[in-house]
């Protein structure tokens, strides 16, 4: 007996929710930067890009280990958790695209 697994229910399974709270962190990194440092070029990458960078980067293996994991057992939700995924990946960075950082 097979059941289909809720969105609800598979955002609450680490592998889901932790891409989502990298970007916010990331996201949060970058709004500190400016609001702290400004918009200013730099002559030097410093540690907010660094963390940045590490925050976006590991995302990759914790998505592919909920893709792996939850695409074959509940198609439906794991895309939706996907999408969410990708959307706050968006989020975290389009101030650091648009702002040329």
């Amino acid at each position: 007996m097979k059941t289909e697994t809720g969105i609800r229910s598979l955002i609450r399974h680490p592998s889901a929710f932790a891409p989502v709270v990298m970007s916010l962190t990331a996201l949060a990194v970058v709004v500190g930067y400016v609001a702290v440092h400004g918009v200013a070029a730099q002559a030097d990458e410093g540690a907010a890009a660094r963390i940045w960078q590490l925050l976006v980067g590991a995302q990759v293996p914790v998505v592919a280990l909920f893709l792996i994991k939850w695409l074959p057992r509940a198609p439906r939700a794991a895309s939706c958790v996907l999408a969410l995924q990708l959307v706050a990946l968006l989020v975290a960075a389009a101030p650091v695209y648009l702002l040329h950082l």
